[in-house]
């Protein structure tokens, strides 16, 4: 796991170097079949195509065209190390604004019976912007940015009442028919500490490859590394794998299991799908 210090220091270093040239970032491309060419520009694939980020931690550093919708909905049921289940919606609605960038708003159901107020309870929302800087670099291949900002909307404790920013650093690599994408990230929490972490940290290595014609497999490698004060927690490592499926180029599936490794990671299994709904806004202003 990565240590606080260094994770700033990438943080830094790298969002530096990745946002100057064009000055003047819970929760991946995991359908292989709907890869079929790396990331680029949005504008040199079909943009109707799902880029799913679903079903793993990780996000790759593909965009959705300029103009168009795409929804990523799952459903994740936990069983925690003491026996406690929960059930966890994360929903996130991704809108092109260019052919490099898209808007993300995502947010999260939650069914705990530790909140007390009814079946189902929404959670804060987040608003990011991902920003592809360059693709097919020597090193960090198609990278992307994702700073985003988490707001204490949720009414019902199933947020975590504090605002949050968040900046996740994406490299994604096409070797073969294997996409590889590598995450890491950090938060920086409002509040006193009291009741959430100040500081949180992030890193996932996800892979994505053919199986059999629409089929595909996803695996994925994550880390929450420790936190810190006065609820500060351990750190934790976790293993995902599942299939995906390729209903329509505009339509895909999943499915799968969560493993824990090490900490008190839940064990989990979930599905979920991506949906591209197509050019939402007036044609002319679309990414062909």
């Amino acid at each position: 796991m990565y240590p606080t210090s260094f994770l700033n220091a990438c943080a830094f270093a790298l969002a530096t170097l990745a946002i100057a040239p064009d000055l003047g970032a819970q929760v991946v491309a995991k359908y292989p079949v709907a890869r079929a060419e790396p990331t680029k520009d949005s504008t040199a694939r079909d943009p109707h195509a799902v880029q799913p980020e679903r079903p793993t931690v990780a996000t790759h550093a593909g965009t959705v065209a300029r103009g168009f919708l795409e929804l990523e909905e799952g459903g994740e049921w936990d069983k925690a190390p003491d026996g406690t289940r929960t059930f966890l919606a994360p929903t996130n609605l991704k809108i092109g604004l260019c052919s490099r960038a898209q808007l993300n708003l995502l947010l999260n159901i939650i069914s705990d019976r530790a909140l007390g107020r009814g079946l189902f309870a929404a959670g804060d929302l987040t608003v990011g912007v991902k920003y592809r800087i360059v693709d097919d670099a020597p090193l960090f291949g198609d990278f992307a940015i994702l700073p985003a900002i988490k707001l204490p909307t949720s009414q019902s404790g199933a947020g975590t009442g504090t605002t949050d920013f968040s900046l996740l650093l994406i490299s994604s690599h096409q070797l073969g028919p294997v996409a590889m994408d590598l995450n890491i990230g950090q938060t920086l929490r409002g509040g006193d500490g009291t009741s959430t972490p100040k500081r949180a940290s992030v890193w996932t290595a996800s892979f994505g490859f053919p199986v059999s014609g629409p089929l595909g497999a996803a695996v994925e490698l994550f880390g929450y590394p420790r936190t810190t004060g006065p609820v500060g927690a351990k750190g934790i490592a976790a293993l995902l794998i599942g299939p995906t499926y390729l209903v329509r180029e505009w339509l895909a599936l999943d499915a799968g299991v969560i493993a824990p490794l090490t900490g008190p990671q839940p064990k989990a299994a979930y599905t979920g799908f991506v949906w591209n709904f197509g050019c939402v806004v007036p044609g002319r202003f679309c990414g062909h």
